[in-house]
């Protein structure tokens, strides 16, 4: 028998679509408001670190389990409560008073988004039968995904043009409202599957490992590290991926069910959207940064700079999800990774020199990632079987939150080890010790110092910064351009069922 359409299916898009643009939107929106937050709660640049990375990692943790628990609970009902946490954290966020209050409700934010985004690329799953259409619709989403990511910076400059820092928070509450709304109205609640079992104590167990590694890249990154205290962590963090791994092999009903890599393409599409993410938020944190604390510009003002990034990633969501069954999986995430990296590097050689070439290279750099992230997630959710969309979805929203928050961990990291060690200050100057830590801090430290001593070390830390910021650059492409040639080198044999049109492939 053929299934019809579901009527409403355009509009469980919609809704889906505008809570999961709050969700990426809230990865990268702090960073044009980092300086101003920054210099108000008189954060450390390990604070400034967690507050950004915070919310990734509690995601990519959390983001496992909340597949399974999806499909055990229904889609719908966990979508709601999402919407319902993720509201609460954003009015505790809005009014922290200090750097660790931030943190928590970051995290807090973390657990409804988690909650959330799995049930965001379920539904779309679940609601379109017919394949072209559900090519289509995840093309859309999946360019909501990249290009909100990549609008954060310009939501946040907007809103601290007119708004205090906590503005950027407070706007996703009547979003939340709304979307509360339109989910009891338009998406169709679906019975869960009870059988379905949810493993907490491994999503916990996943969470500490990645927390562990951050916290040891972190402080490796510092400019005297504690390598005692990051062997440490990074023990500590290793150990607990690996009580999580075998928990999974030995459970009749794993979060991940290593099965599922088999699939044709399945394993290189986690890859090229984990590789995409790592390049997008790592540059963006380095850039944002640049344009406001090196360059001088207002929040508004980087944030428009940014622009073309965005744009030309919402641009390529739809049009991929349109080509791929057309060109095919390995093609399609092999180019578009390539041209993200194109774009960086060509950014990398113009970006002192504004114009068209380094707008241009802007414009290559979404289009890349846009259309990485589409063709990946097409390929994964088109590869699973239904009864393991929470599953599917869950791996790749994983890959998605945690390529974003191993990008800001290990670009933060080097921006800020290439900083520490490119400072150089006449000593004379008598400066505290800690503005080798961040360019942030060298700003605050120097609006209490004499104006020819604070001119020359402010000088200084934007050279130092500089330096830093071309480090990232050199890094974020070499990893797009890496996975692209490798990716390319793959066996075909790994995507020929996926490019003939197999999607009925099964575990």
């Amino acid at each position: 028998m053929t299934m019809l359409p579901d009527p409403r299916r355009w509009w469980v898009l919609a809704t889906v679509s505008s809570a999961l643009l709050l969700i990426v939107i809230d990865m990268t929106v702090l960073y044009t408001a980092l300086p101003r937050l920054t210099h108000d709660l008189h954060a450390t640049a390990s604070e400034k670190l967690w507050i950004i990375n915070a919310y990734g990692l509690v995601i990519s943790g959390l983001l496992l389990g909340m597949g399974p628990l999806g499909d055990r609970l229904g889609h719908r009902r966990l979508f709601l409560a999402g919407l319902v946490v993720f509201g609460l954290a954003s009015l505790g966020a809005a009014f922290a008073p200090k750097p660790a209050v931030l943190i928590g409700a970051r995290a807090a934010l973390a657990v409804g988004a988690a909650m959330m985004m799995p049930a965001t690329l379920s539904l779309i799953r679940l609601s379109f039968s017919d394949t072209r259409e559900r090519a289509l619709a995840i093309g859309i989403w999946a360019s909501v995904a990249s290009g909100g990511a990549a609008l954060g910076p310009v939501v946040g400059g907007v809103l601290l043009e007119h708004f205090w820092w906590g503005s950027v928070f407070l706007i996703n509450v009547p979003i939340v409202l709304l979307a509360i709304v339109a989910t009891l109205w338009l998406v169709p609640a679906r019975p869960g599957n009870p059988a379905r079992r949810w493993d907490l104590v491994g999503s916990l167990q996943a969470m500490a490992g990645l927390m562990g590694l951050a916290y040891a890249v972190k402080e490796l990154g510092k400019r005297e590290p504690a390598l005692g205290v990051a062997a440490l962590a990074f023990a500590v963090g290793a150990l607990a991926l690996v009580v999580f791994a075998r928990r999974q092999r030995r459970s009749d009903d794993p979060m991940i069910d290593l099965a599922i890599f088999r699939l044709p393409g399945f394993g290189a599409a986690v890859v090229a959207a984990l590789v995409a993410a790592i390049a997008l938020m790592g540059v963006e944190l380095a850039l944002t940064q640049r344009l406001q604390l090196v360059l001088g510009m207002s929040p508004l003002a980087a944030g428009l700079y940014l622009l073309p990034l965005p744009l030309a990633a919402f641009v390529a969501g739809p049009v991929a999800g349109r080509l791929l069954p057309v060109v095919g999986s390995r093609r399609l995430l092999t180019g578009s990774l390539l041209l993200a990296g194109l774009g960086v590097s060509v950014y990398a050689v113009l970006h002192t020199t504004p114009g068209t070439g380094s707008l241009a290279a802007l414009v290559a750099a979404g289009l890349g990632v846009g259309a990485a992230f589409a063709a990946a997630s097409s390929t994964i959710m088109d590869s699973a079987p239904p009864e393991r969309a929470g599953m599917a979805a869950s791996l790749e929203e994983v890959s998605i939150e945690l390529g974003g928050a191993m990008g800001v961990t290990l670009m933060g990291s080097l921006l800020a080890a290439v900083y520490s060690r490119a400072f150089v200050v006449p000593a004379e100057l008598g400066v505290p010790a800690s503005v080798r830590d961040s360019l942030d801090e060298a700003l605050m430290a120097a609006e209490y110092m004499p104006q020819a001593a604070a001119h020359a070390m402010v000088e200084a830390g934007r050279l130092a910064f500089d330096q830093a910021f071309m480090a990232v650059l050199i890094a974020a492409a070499a990893v797009l351009l890496v996975a692209g040639v490798t990716l390319l080198a793959a066996p075909f044999a790994r995507f020929r069922r996926w490019e003939r049109g197999s999607v009925t492939a099964r575990c």
